[in-house]
């Protein structure tokens, strides 16, 4: 696969066909050899050549510095989950099904208090509920929450300080690493499987 022909658009449509599932790279080989490119066309093809044979290794650098942070600051973590979590109640099936499981689990804590409390384990017709209560104030009382820990936990400063850092070595990565024969016969074999997908799916 000639790397320097390959535009942006077709190495992201060529990132979401791959199987993600496969092993990183052996660190031996990850930090084998680094050397600076001698145009920008050489590092645009290695860039898009070792963006490409090791997105794994990318993915659990980023990973492990976002991990980093959180451990450093804990506080953050709760705030992004409780922001993911209200994202994620605006879909009515995920919305039901946590009801559900809250509705359960009060039940056998305390079922004098969930029935008092109105509990109900299914929703009103036409409407998606969470515990007996509308989902918007559920998802309105969690973001709050989630906004206001994000203001006192500085996450921001976490989260992207930590994508900084795990993207900018990752460019670094790419740009300076020499790539080897055993990634060029990947991209190639990588690009043989793609087209004979094609074929057997005409």
């Amino acid at each position: 696969m000639d790397w320097g022909n390959v535009t942006a658009e077709e190495l992201v449509d060529a990132l979401k066909e791959v199987e993600w599932s496969m092993p990183p790279r052996p660190l031996a080989e990850f930090f084998a050899k680094f050397t600076i490119p001698k145009s920008r066309a050489k590092w645009n093809s290695r860039f898009k050549c070792n963006l490409y044979y090791y997105r794994t290794n990318y993915f659990i650098l980023v990973t492990l510095i976002l991990v980093i942070g959180f451990i450093r600051n804990p506080l953050a973590l709760i705030a992004v989950s409780l922001a993911g979590l209200s994202v994620a109640c605006l879909n009515d099936s995920f919305a039901v099904a946590v009801s559900d499981r809250l509705t359960r689990l009060a039940r056998r804590v305390s079922p004098p208090l969930a029935a008092k409390s109105g509990v109900r384990g299914r929703p009103l017709k036409g409407t998606v509920h969470i515990c007996g209560r509308d989902r918007r104030y559920i998802i309105s009382c969690i973001f709050a929450i989630s906004a206001l820990l994000w203001f006192l936990s500085s996450a921001f400063i976490t989260v992207f300080g930590a994508l900084a850092v795990g993207i900018t070595l990752s460019w670094a990565h790419a740009s300076f690493r020499t790539p080897n024969l055993k990634a060029r016969l990947n991209s190639f074999r990588e690009e043989f499987r793609a087209v004979w997908r094609g074929y057997s799916n005409a």
